[in-house]
């Protein structure tokens, strides 16, 4: 007969489910046993029940955990204590090397403020010197360059304003302009109409007869 092909979900049936666990976990361990037999590897089986049982398989004559080891070689993982006082004495180590590290800045941050030069030989003053040199030269080169970012932000900032001050006369010309051209027709008849009164008010001394000469002659004759 052929046997029908397995459906591969769990098996709600507690004891359907104990009975192939028992039948599958006896031939996994055979097989295991068998491929190191014929193929001479070495083949470990770790089984744990749904109960928390253990089972395991070994093809070494000692114990698994030799085959775990050299597991954990392979692969660089190592189980939780391992891991734990390998970081405690990395960390341990970081620690001197920093607190070492943070001495020599600080020996060298004082004498290069004058300070601790007793101990320094000829060669390291002249180091040291040549260190303040440079440093002074990129402290100089910047301090320039600061200037020059100011000054441009300055000259922008003038020219910003002279533009705008510009634009304003630009608008009250304009303004005036209009104004100047929407005055009312009616306005300036009337101031027209003023200055020719104006003109004409002027006083003249108006004499209606003879002319003075006439008059003197016919003052003789009578």
């Amino acid at each position: 007969m052929v046997r029908g092909k397995t459906e591969m979900k769990r098996i709600e049936n507690e004891c359907n489910r104990k009975v192939t666990f028992s039948k599958r976990r006896n031939g996994l361990l055979k097989k295991a046993h068998e491929l190191s037999v014929l193929c001479d590897a070495q083949v470990g089986v770790i089984i744990f029940s749904q109960k928390g049982t253990l089972f395991e398989f070994s093809s070494t004559s000692s114990h698994i955990s030799k085959i775990l080891e050299r597991y954990q070689e392979y692969t660089g993982v190592f189980p939780p204590n391992k891991l734990r006082e390998d970081y405690i004495q990395k960390l341990k180590f970081d620690s001197a090397s920093m607190e070492e590290k943070i001495e020599i800045l600080e020996l060298s941050r004082r004498k290069m403020l004058g300070h601790c030069l007793s101990s320094c030989s000829f060669d390291e003053l002249q180091q040291m010197e040549d260190k303040l040199h440079t440093s002074l030269q990129c402290i100089r080169v910047r301090k320039t360059q600061l200037f020059k970012e100011q000054i441009e932000q300055l000259q922008s900032k003038i020219n910003a304003w002279h533009i705008f001050q510009e634009r304003n006369l630009l608008k009250e010309n304009v303004r005036l302009t209009a104004m100047c051209m929407e005055k009312p027709l009616k306005h300036r008849e009337e101031e027209a109409t003023e200055t020719t009164h104006h003109t004409l008010d002027v006083e003249t001394d108006l004499f209606i007869g003879l002319p003075k000469q006439y008059a003197d002659h016919n003052q003789i004759y009578t």
